[in-house]
């Protein structure tokens, strides 16, 4: 079994981009989006993803995730069966001393928000919080990419 620990948080300001050594264009959809669990495909770039997702523990950081790379025409196919409202965004990757910070700019109907997340090897690890960080988010669903394509920011 493999565990997703992570923190997420708002973003302040666009200072990330300067800092970022990586980009990804994604597109992602769920085929299944319950409370505790999700099925997602993602094409990031031109490769494509089937991943399983678990029920997050008490603290909003720690869950069983399951990824698998799979054909980006086979994820096209896919996307075309996902729930409404597929989600698009361009993924920022920002090393932060031995770690790496996600920093996910949304666009259509979740164009203005800006999430980071951070992947720990312990619930409790200790990272440095660059000055673009905002407010922690972490365990508060609304935050959640599956919730986010059933109540967009827009709708906030």
């Amino acid at each position: 079994m493999s565990l997703e620990i992570e923190r997420k948080f708002l973003v302040k300001n666009d200072d990330f981009k300067k800092a970022s050594y990586q980009q990804k264009i994604i597109k992602q959809g769920y085929l299944c989006s319950h409370q505790n669990n999700t099925v997602r495909v993602r094409i990031a770039d031109e490769t494509g993803f089937l991943t399983i997702k678990g029920p997050s523990n008490e603290s909003g950081t720690t869950r069983f995730e399951w990824e698998k790379e799979i054909d980006s025409n086979e994820a096209e196919q896919l996307l075309l069966l996902c729930e409404p409202s597929i989600i698009d965004k361009t993924r920022y990757l920002v090393k932060n001393e031995h770690l790496v910070f996600e920093v996910d700019e949304f666009y259509g109907d979740n164009l203005g928000l800006v999430v980071a997340e951070i992947e720990l090897n312990t619930e409790d690890e200790v990272f440095e919080k660059p000055a673009w960080l905002g407010k922690e988010v972490t365990g508060i669903e609304k935050y959640y990419n599956s919730k986010i394509s059933k109540n967009p920011f827009k709708n906030w």
